[in-house]
């Protein structure tokens, strides 16, 4: 599994340079197997041009605000483990506004981007836990 914040962010937050960036996430869509995540509208062509199947997270906002106002108060100040050395826990205005912001200013061409790989990819859009155990469930049939 790779974790694209373990990537992309440097001790102390430091995120890593675009054209830095690309060539990271162009070598690793380029391994022979992969399971990627992660949120960088930056590098979405690359990862969609490379993968054979999507899977994307269409999670309400609010259950999204809930999530990381609880992931920051189970390990506020600490490291997690998907984050680099020197990343502990935070919760910014900026990252929030980033949540709340991203139906209206993200979703809607993510989605019609996947409508157009349907056809040559597999495509899941999941809504919901519900929807998420159920997907799960299917993979391991």
């Amino acid at each position: 599994m790779i974790h694209l914040d373990a990537l992309y962010w440097r001790p102390g937050w430091d995120p890593t340079r675009a054209g830095e960036w690309r060539t990271r996430v162009e070598a690793l869509v380029g391994e022979p197997a992969w399971i990627m995540d992660g949120n960088y509208g930056g590098t979405l062509d690359i990862r969609l041009a490379a993968c054979d199947a999507v899977v994307f997270l269409d999670i309400p906002r609010l259950v999204c605000l809930w999530r990381v106002v609880r992931r920051r108060l189970r390990h506020g100040g600490q490291n997690r483990t998907e984050l680099p050395p020197e990343c502990p826990e935070r919760l910014t205005w900026e990252f929030l506004k980033w949540i709340w912001t991203y139906p209206a200013r993200r979703r809607g061409a993510i989605l019609r981007r996947l409508d157009e790989l349907k056809a040559q990819k597999r495509v899941y859009i999941i809504r919901s836990s519900k929807e998420m155990d159920g997907f799960l469930a299917s993979l391991s049939d």
